[in-house]
């Protein structure tokens, strides 16, 4: 989890980036719109509904995405160095992909898509926090956000349209035809979709594991505080046993 201040400077992290990362003034304008109709429900927003997901908690999803857009940059320097051809697409291409990939998690302009699990039992059983907003049609997640970035006017290119929608790699049944190919002209052209996803998949394990790491750690100081309250109690009875037997039958000689 993170706190109020990491929210906030999340918050502002990534509004630089749109406003630095993107060359066109007309789409860079566009983005800051669309981001700030969505600001006060984005900040807070989760990445995941289940806690060993990933980044399930408030903040979680702007958090999320600035990790996949870093993840992006060094898998694709790493491609780069070692001989790979990234002459297909800008690097601009893959930032903006990478900044928009899970946009359709945001919901739709009236709803949101997460909202919190009112059950304490699955949320303490299936570590389901939050639940999916059944207002909202269903819509998968790449194709939300290629809809919202439609919906506010702002252009994308087919590399950009390809690595939103290619994402989630062969996690999505969808793509698989896009990933596994028998003829050379059916391949994908470029190895955009594969960075992001590469990147997505990075991001996804690294917060799962710091949410692991975390969850062990509430766990061993609960256990921590299980332990000294069963050994207070274990003396005290043991020290109330001793007394009622000198009641009953006096200081043993």
């Amino acid at each position: 989890m993170i706190d109020e201040n990491k929210i906030a400077q999340n918050w502002e992290e990534l509004m630089k980036r749109i406003h630095s990362e993107f060359k066109s003034p007309e789409r860079k304008h566009s983005l800051e719109q669309m981001y700030n109709f969505f600001q006060e429900r984005m900040m807070f927003m989760p990445a995941s509904s289940f806690e060993h997901y990933h980044n399930c908690f408030a903040g979680g999803y702007v958090d999320h995405v600035l990790r996949v857009m870093d993840c992006a940059e060094a898998v694709y320097n790493n491609w780069q160095a070692l001989g790979s051809n990234c002459s297909g697409y800008t690097r601009e291409e893959l930032m903006f992909a990478a900044l928009n990939h899970d946009l359709g998690k945001v919901g739709t302009q009236e709803h949101e898509m997460y909202a919190p699990n009112p059950s304490d039992w699955h949320r303490r059983n299936q570590g389901k926090i939050y639940e999916i907003n059944p207002e909202i049609p269903f819509m998968s997640v790449p194709d939300r956000s290629l809809l919202l970035l439609q919906e506010f006017g702002i252009k994308f290119t087919q590399n950009e349209m390809m690595g939103i929608k290619l994402h989630d790699g062969m996690y999505d049944d969808a793509n698989k035809p896009y990933f596994v190919a028998f003829r050379p002209e059916s391949r994908m052209r470029t190895n955009l979709p594969i960075i992001l996803h590469h990147a997505d998949h990075m991001a996804s394990q690294i917060e799962y594991e710091q949410w692991k790491e975390s969850n062990n750690t509430v766990t061993k100081q609960a256990q921590r505080k299980v332990r000294k309250s069963t050994a207070k109690t274990v003396t005290n009875s043991s020290e109330s046993a001793t007394e009622l037997f000198k009641d009953l039958f006096g200081d043993v000689k």
